[in-house]
This record gives C-alpha cells, structure tokens and sequence, in this order.
C-alpha cells in the first residue's frame, strides 16, 4: 500500500501541521466595544461596569427589571386595552423632551451592549414620518387607561447586589432553576406608563446630554388590527409583580428606544401601527406603550462577533463527538483528527434526537449540507491520495460503507465490525494489521483512512464506466455570434481573453500542462464547428445547418491539445469577430448547441464540460425552441409556479443524456429581455452546472465581473462524470436531497461535473431508535474523474451524538445551516405550490421549533416572554430574510428570469454563501483603519444605522453597494472618487478609481479582499444618498419594512411570538 501525497498538499501526512499558533484572522463582524465585559450572552444581556449609585433612574421600573424610557414595554395581548395583535407602531414626537445621560442608560440589568440605541449616535435625528395614518375602518380608538391594579412605582432594588440577582435569573434559552415569575416580566402584560420620578437622595436629577439623540418616543395609542389572532387572553394579573423576582430565563423581549421608518402594510401580519389625528393634544393621559428597541433583540452583529471572539484564535480540532464547529463567518483552522472538516460537512444539528417521535415534537430538520470538493485553507491539508491496489478500498460486505476510522477491529485485527450496519467482514490480508493493548490497529495513525475524517481512495477499474478507465476530460467553447452578441462586443471580448485563459485549464500537483483537450463551435440559427488540428496552416469551418438531427461533422482536429494547436487555436480566435462582424442574424437555437457537445464527447468518448454564451429567447425552428411566456400577472395566483417550471420536458430529457455522458453545461447568459432562464437552465441545473446572468451587459461597465468569473469558472477544481452516496448508520436514512444534479434512484445523486463551490444538502429521517451510547453516522462517498482523467472516491466521515432531552437537541444546533435547509426547501417548494402556501410553511415551521423549545425547555414563565432558545435567537431575523426574498416575495422590478436565476443559485449555494446572500454584511468604510489590514466592525442593516455624513458597503456574494451620504466631507470624496462634490460622483462607475492616498488603498483593498472570498465576482454599485438606485440598496436593508410588503424584523419577531403564543395556548 502506498499514500500517494501530491507535492503541493501540505506537509507528509502524520507531521504536525504549520500555522496554529498564535493565528489570527481577518475582521468580520463588529469589533467588541471597550468597556462591555464579555459576558455569556454579549451585548444583550450583561450589565455594563461603573455605574456606583444603586438608586433607579428615571422611568425605571424594577417590576419590568430594565430601564423604559418614558414607558414600559407592552407588546402583548394579555388586557382589552390593547389591540390584540399590536404588532408595533410608528414613531411619534418626543414628548418629554429629555433623554437619559448615557450613564443612565448603563444602569440596565440588561445592559444594551451598544450605547447607540435605535438610533445611531453618530446619525442625526432620523426623519420620521408624521404620524397621522388613518385608523383602519370599523375600529374606534381605544385609550390606555390607568386601571387599579398597577402601580406606578415599585420600590427601588435594595442594592446592586440585588440587581446582579435580578441578571442571574437571565439567560437565553437556558433552563434556570427559579420560581415563576408572574405574568408581565419582560416582554410582557401592558402597564399604564408613569411620569419620571423625582430624583432619589444622592442622585442628581437627569440632564440630557448636547450630544446625544433624543431617545423617549410616545407612539399613539393602540387601535384593532387585522391579522390572525393570539391565543386566548391570559386573566391572571392582578397587583403588581414584587421586585424581587429574578427576571425569567430566555430571551427577554426590552423596549429601549425607537425604531425607524414605516413603509406599508405587508402581508400575513398587521398593518403598521396607526395614528391618531388628535394626538399629542391630551393633556392629562400619560403617553401610551412604545414598540420594541431593535438594539434589545437579537443582534446577528452581536452574535458574529461573539463566535469570533471565543472560537476565532483556536484550530477546530475535529476529534470530539457531536461537536458544533465556529459560524461560518469566523475564520478558524481546522485540524482533521477523525472527522470530516465544517468546511465539507455541516449539520442543522449535531445533536440528534434518539426518537423519531422526538424529532417530530421539535420540528428540526435533521440535514447535512455536504461540500463535497470544498476549497480548504492553504495552512489545511488536502485529503490524503491511498492506493490500495488492484484490490481496491476495503469495504463493508453488507452496506458497502468504506474504511473509516469508526470501523472496530475485532479478533486480534483479522476482522472488523461495521458501524453503519453492525456486519462483521474478514480483513484481506494485504491489510492484516496487529493490535495494540487499547484495540487500535499499530498503523492506526499511518493510514489516513483509520485516523482522518476525509481521505481520498484512487478507484480500480471496477469503478469504471464499462469497465475501462476513463480518458481526461474535454471542454468545449460554444459561442452565441448572432446580432446582439456581435454588436455589443461580447464575441471579441471572449475570443481575445480565450487566448490567454486557455493556458490555465485545471491541472493537478507539478503537472506542466493541463491534459484537458479544448474545441470550438459558433452558433447563430446553425452550428459552425472548427478543426484546429496542429497540422493545419489554418482553422476549418464546418456548417451544419440540418438543426433538428443534430450531428458532428468532424471527429479528428475537434478536440485538441491546447500547447500542440497553438498558433491554429489563435488564429482562429482573431478571425471569429472578423467572420460575423457584419452579421444580421438576430434568432439563434439553443437546444441543438448542447446536443452538439453531447455527441462531441460521445464521440471521443470523454466526460467534459460546455462553456455557452448565449444572449436571446431560442425562438428559430428547432427542438427545444421557447416562445416568450413572461407573465407579471401571475404573481401570487396560484399559476405563479410555472414561472418557474421549464416550459417543455424537452429539456429535462435532453439532461438526462447528458448526465449520463459527464457532459456538464455551465450557461453565460447575456439577456437585454426574458430569456426563460427556468428553462433554460434546466440542463445546467441537472448536470451540476452553473448559471452566470449579466442583463443588459455593457462592455465597459460589466466586461471586468464577466471576465473574472470566466476565468474563475474555468480554472476551479472540477470533478467529472460524479456520483455520490450517504450512508448513514441504524436508525435514520437520507430520505430528501437538494442541489444541481440528477437522480435516477433513490439514493444515488448522479452529477456531470462538480466543482469546488457546489454543495448537495440531505435531509436525514429516522427508520429506527438511536441509542445516546452509539451516537449517529454519516459517510458520504463520492466517486468521480479528475481533471487528469483518474478515478477516485473523496470519503468525508462524521460523527454526531443521539439524545433524548429536548434541551440537547436545542443546545446543539446550527441557525446557519438551518437557513440554509429552509431556504431550499421552500425554493423548491414554489415549483409545486403556491408562494403563500410556502411563506405559511416556513412561518409555520420555525413557530413549532420556537414553541416546542419554550414548552419543554425553558423555566415555566409568563405568556408575555419570548423567549429562545441560545443558538437559535438568530433565527427570526434570518428567517424573515428568508420570506423578504425576491423568490417568495418579489419587488415590482424584480424580473421573472431574475427570481428563477436566483431560485437555481440559491439550491446549491454552502452556508457562509446563504448566509451573506440573505443577511448582507454591512461596513462603515469612513470608520476603516487606514494603517490596519482587518475590516472595520460591520453594523446592523438598517437605514437607522446610516449616517449621512459617512460612506458604507453592502455585499451579499452578488453586489457589491458603496452607499456615499449627501453630507460626507468633501475631502472624503476626493480621495475616494477624485471629484471635488457628492454632485459629481458618477452613478456608472464599475470600479473605484485608482488614488494614490490612504482612504482610497483601503477601501480599494477592502473590496479585493470581499472578492477573494466569494465564488463569483460581485458588480459593484456606487449608490448616492437620495437618488434613484438607493431603492435597490436599501433592499437589501434587511431589518426594515421592505417595499415589496415584507415586514421589518421587529415586526416579524411580534408576529412570532404571536404565533407561539398561539401554539402554546
């Protein structure tokens, strides 16, 4: 036996490995703020340091155990006085006038992490809207009342002391042991506001600081709002809570400030909260109860940062059992010791539920999201090569799992017992091995397939089509030459970057030249194809214009060596735009291209890839021909889902062949109107391809993010001709998988080409119980053909625990790969049902989760507390992304073609790619540290957030924005753009100038650094203040109300909690 270890993998296997110490990584959320210790739970929940006086400030109420400022939260439905699904409401004017000094505001047992609260401090005053909406008809203004059985002011804690008991009590998700607090803690029954306080003895009375922004916002009172509705009230508050309660663990719904503007009624929840026309006159009734403080819910800000902080500095040692890795925004080292690396396997969960009874109570999805050629990091080493000969992997007899590092060697090692299906196999014995006195075989740390989670095994001949080893695969340049193409200059700029890129073909290790054969063919309404035979002074063209019996006309010159046909291929390159320069060609087919390349690599008989180029609807006479089925008015019908159904099944069979050959089709799309990419991209869908969309592409603004991602695309890790498998061990199964490829079984996923950046996501169902001794396996197996025509099998191994207290599963779950899971079962689900009927689903779903945990997991509390679960206080605001989606609810300039590209994007993206997509990440660039490598804190994405004097960038893996304030400085812009006024700056830039100042280096470095990290090249955008593209930004600003109807995430986590209450009642 022999490890064979390509040159450039890293050090030999069984070294220790470089770069663990003293790592550091690159910035990606907030930094942490100086002077908040950290605490468990970050910036939610901690008190903050320094505050000496124990005596209340004002509006506080040690009833509510935090400081409301002006008024105490009410967002529930437990009194007739308020609306029973008030799911939030304007801002209103100040009425008091006065804000808390900042010390006041660090007198929080649950401290606001950020002193920015709800409105940025570096912001001016956010314009509000006047609050004057009309009321909703057939509902009377109903006025908050002060009743009896509240008081005004409970008395003050005795002592800090006994505010750090109050902070005890408080956790997030996890089960304190305490007595049950009454009704209203927290996010609780409604109590009639009272005015500030006199000052207590020692304590000097309030002054609002100059500088800091005006914080007490009194929203009009309450009026009846349409939407479903809550449980039945709760009837049990009767004389106020005693002080002295501990606060109940969970996360705790505070109202802490303001939150911004209201923009529409959305569908599924109440409309925004509406004014009264008198308001502000009344001169006696204290000011009503207030919406949530979005600086008192969930942060994923927060959350990022706090992951980073604890798991950033470490390697992710992958020895442990069920062990949850980092998020996949922190930037760790992995160390491979038995498990496969996050960066190929993650799970929903890694703590399973022994029952299936079990799993359907909670409603957690059981799913793996396997990358299964995943790019490691350079310090990582690459999955060791193990030939075992002629002989091949050693397998299990039974379920054919392969050698693993769970298998148990039994009878002094001459057999071993499998841990998937419990089968005992003789061990051949070429790989007879002793054991030591623990069990373990002598060479246990000698072959990578005992000791490593992910390893890879070179296939025999048994592994081979036919039963012959394959030849290196061939990829084939299919250029569309009709009118649009030719004209807008895309035809020159793709031959001229080919000649250069065609010397970059993937090649393995110290291989001098790629063994990866090229051809050519052109196509308008015919095919031209190209002999490019070395031997040739010059190219040959041969037309077939019999499209609908699609043949090739050559088999020898087609497909060459790209070093031995130079001067030909070249040649042929400078006379392609020459050839069609004057073409007025302006229909072109689309199925007969794909057929063409099909039967190309039949004929050579090689597994390969189509690069196609196409601009227009495939209207000419031929098989697979689409006529323009566009239809805005579809949408929310039930017949919106053909708009995302192929039109003909002509497609889907023209797939099946191709996959069948390893011909995978990656599809350039260059559309200036609807193209149908639902169809066509069915063919690329199913054969593991991939989709790149440029609409009304421009040479000079587009021609950069066109070429990089050819040249990506070209150059990336690819295996061919694929088929993967998971197994798993007793008691659960792959029951559902999704992504690009195709399945003629149940359990084989058959792809024609899979590179580095695509993932399968399975779905696990229990067929038995699990024991929590044994735990739960999973293998996925992968076999396939490298870029140098050898076949091999890539192993990733893993290992999850099995228990059966609900506390562990909740404890043990990852909100990213959840998102990830929902997003593509609901993706898929809109081929097949309604896009409501998918919205309520997912609503539906995440609410029994979220239920399931305050049910069974949390300490007994009031009715009034949301409260979720640790690792799980994310999943509202990510999911509401989720629903905001232009696939599930589509703005009125979001294209057919657009939601059906992002729909096929989407199903095969890995969790840092979703993760990006729906929750962008958000840079202050103004705040940058010129003289620093890392990136500066990201911030929340809200139009709150922005500040009109500073510059940010959003990204989402697809665009890049560069959001510049109407009064950023003048020398800012100077040195960013190299105009002297905002008024200059043009919209149409593509990319940034090149400045030789500091401003301009970093942020011209920042977006390289973005770039580098996602799989495609992101447009950017320059957005200005008040101008027309900033609709399309603040799109993307996902925390608040969006156009389209989508609900702020304030909003959404009301109406979860609503529909919680709702389940639990």
């Amino acid at each position: 036996m022999s490890v064979n270890q390509p040159a450039h993998t890293g050090p030999p296997y069984g070294r220790p490995q470089p770069g663990y110490q003293g790592y550091q990584q690159p910035a990606y959320g907030g930094q942490p703020l100086p002077g908040v210790p950290q605490l468990q739970y970050g910036a939610y929940n901690g008190p903050m340091p320094g505050y000496q006086q124990p005596a209340p400030p004002q509006g506080y109420f040690p009833s509510l155990g935090f400081p409301s400022k002006g008024s105490p939260v009410s967002l529930n439905s437990d009194t007739s006085s308020l609306a029973p699904n008030f799911i939030g409401s304007l801002r209103a004017p100040s009425t008091s006038g006065a804000s808390l000094p900042s010390d006041h505001l660090t007198y929080s047992p649950f401290g606001q992490g950020d002193v920015q609260n709800g409105i940025p401090t570096s912001a001016a005053p956010m314009q509000r809207p006047p609050a004057s909406q009309p009321y909703l008809p057939g509902s009377a203004s109903m006025p908050v009342t002060q009743t009896p059985t509240f008081q005004q002011y409970g008395p003050p804690p005795a002592s800090v002391q006994q505010l750090s008991n109050h902070m005890a009590g408080m956790t997030i998700g996890t089960v304190a042991a305490s007595a049950a607090p009454p009704a209203g803690l927290g996010y609780g029954a409604p109590r009639p506001p009272t005015m500030p306080g006199p000052p207590l003895p020692g304590q000097t009375a309030p002054v609002p600081p100059a500088s800091q922004p005006n914080h007490v916002f009194s929203p009009p009172p309450p009026t009846s709002m349409s939407g479903p509705q809550p449980g039945p009230p709760m009837s049990s508050l009767h004389g106020p809570p005693p002080p002295t309660h501990p606060p109940q663990p969970g996360y705790q719904m505070q109202q802490n400030g303001s939150f911004g503007q209201v923009r529409g009624p959305q569908p599924n929840y109440g409309a925004a909260y509406p004014g009264t026309p008198n308001y502000g006159r009344q001169p006696g009734p204290p000011p009503p109860p207030k919406r949530l403080d979005p600086d008192s819910i969930p942060s994923p800000i927060q959350v990022i940062e706090d992951d980073r902080n604890n798991c950033g500095s470490e390697p992710f040692v992958t020895g442990v059992r069920g062990q949850v890795p980092p998020l996949v925004t922190t930037d760790f080292l992995v160390k491979d010791q038995g498990n496969a690396s996050p960066r190929y396997i993650r799970c929903t969960s890694y703590n399973i539920p022994c029952t299936s009874d079990m799993a359907k109570q909670s409603q957690v999805p059981l799913a793996a999201v396997i990358k299964p050629l995943a790019t490691l990091r350079p310090e990582e080493t690459l999955p060791y090569l193990v030939d075992h000969g002629e002989s091949g992997p050693v397998r299990c007899n039974r379920c054919k799992a392969y050698m693993c590092p769970f298998m148990q060697f039994i009878e002094g090692g001459r057999r071993f017992q499998c841990c998937f299906c419990s089968c005992v196999t003789e061990v051949p014995p070429h790989y007879f091995q002793h054991l030591d006195h623990t069990g373990k075989r002598v060479d246990f740390y000698d072959r990578p397939e005992l000791s490593l989670g992910s390893y890879e095994f070179l296939a025999t001949v048994d592994y081979c089509k036919n039963n012959k080893f394959p030849s290196p695969p061939a990829f084939i340049f299919m250029i569309d030459v009709s009118y649009n193409a030719v004209k807008s200059g895309l035809v020159r700029l793709i031959c001229e970057e080919l000649k250069s890129l065609l010397d970059y073909l993937p090649r393995e290790g110290n291989m001098e030249e790629s063994a990866i054969r090229v051809g050519f063919v052109t196509y308008n309404k015919v095919l031209h194809f190209y002999n490019v035979k070395s031997s040739l002074a010059q190219p040959q063209m041969m037309v077939v214009s019999d499209v609908a019996d699609m043949f090739v006309p050559l088999l020898d010159g087609f497909l060459v060596n790209v070093n031995e046909s130079r001067t030909v291929i070249a040649s042929l390159l400078d006379q392609i735009p020459e050839m069609f320069a004057d073409t007025r060609e302006t229909e072109t087919v689309f199925a007969p291209v794909i057929q063409a390349g099909l039967e190309a690599l039949k004929a050579a008989e090689c597994a390969g890839k189509l690069f196609i180029f196409h601009t227009s609807l495939p209207i000419a006479e031929a098989p697979g021909k689409l006529k323009n089925r566009d239809d805005k008015k579809l949408i929310n019908t039930d017949k919106e889902k053909t708009l995302f159904q192929a039109q003909t099944s002509f497609y889907n069979n023209l797939a099946k062949d191709c996959v069948t050959q390893g011909c995978c089709v990656d599809l350039f799309l260059f559309p200036n109107q609807y193209l149908d990419v639902a169809t066509l991209g069915v063919v690329t869908y199913q054969t593991g391809g991939s989709i790149y969309k440029y609409a009304y592409f421009q040479l000079e603004t587009d021609q950069d993010r066109f070429l990089n991602d050819l040249r990506r695309d070209v150059q990336k890790e690819v295996g061919f001709d694929a088929v993967m498998r998971v197994r798993t061990s007793t008691g659960i199964r792959a029951t559902d998988f999704f992504g690009a490829f195709y399945m003629s079984n149940t359990t084989d996923v058959e792809m024609a080409g899979l590179d580095c950046d695509k993932t399968i996501t399975v779905e696990f169902k229990h067929d038995d119980k699990l024991s929590e001794d044994s735990g739960a396996l999973l293998q996925c197996a992968l076999l396939y053909t490298s870029c140098t025509g050898q076949r091999r099998l890539r192993i990733h191994n893993l290992s999850l625990n099995c228990c059966t207290q609900l506390a562990d599963l909740y404890r043990n779950c990852e909100t990213d790969t959840l998102i990830n899971y929902l997003a593509k079962y609901a993706y898929r689900g809109v081929l097949s049902s309604p896009v409501k009927t998918v919205r309520d689903a997912l609503i539906s779903q995440c609410a029994q989760i979220l239920a399931c945990y305050r049910k069974n997991c949390a300490s007994p509390s009031s009715a009034g507390q949301l409260i979720l679960p640790e690792c799980m206080k994310l999943l509202p605001v990510y999911l509401n992304c989720v629903l905001k989606s232009d696939v599930l609810q589509p703005g009125l300039e979001v294209t057919t073609d657009d939601r059906a590209y992002i729909r096929q994007l989407v199903t095969s993206m890995d969790v840092a790619e979703t993760n990006v997509f729906f929750y962008p990440r958000l840079l202050p660039l103004t705040k940058a540290d010129v003289d620093s490598d890392s990136l500066p804190a990201a911030i929340r994405n809200s139009e709150e957030r922005l500040s009109k004097g500073d510059i940010y960038l959003l990204e989402n893996g697809l665009n890049i924005f560069v959001w510049v304030g109407v009064n950023v400085q003048q020398g800012l812009i100077q040195n960013l753009f190299g105009v002297s006024s905002f008024s200059q700056i043009s919209n149409g830039l593509s990319t940034l100038p090149v400045l030789e100042n500091p401003f301009s280096k970093k942020v011209r470095s920042i977006i390289d650094m973005l770039q580098m990290q996602r799989s495609r090249y992101m447009k950017l955008i320059i957005v200005k203040q008040e101008d027309k593209l900033e609709m399309l930004f603040k799109h993307f600003l996902v925390e608040d109300k969006s156009l389209s109807g989508g609900a702020s995430y304030v909003d959404f986590l009301c109406h979860m909690h609503k529909e919680i209450r709702q389940l639990l009642s």
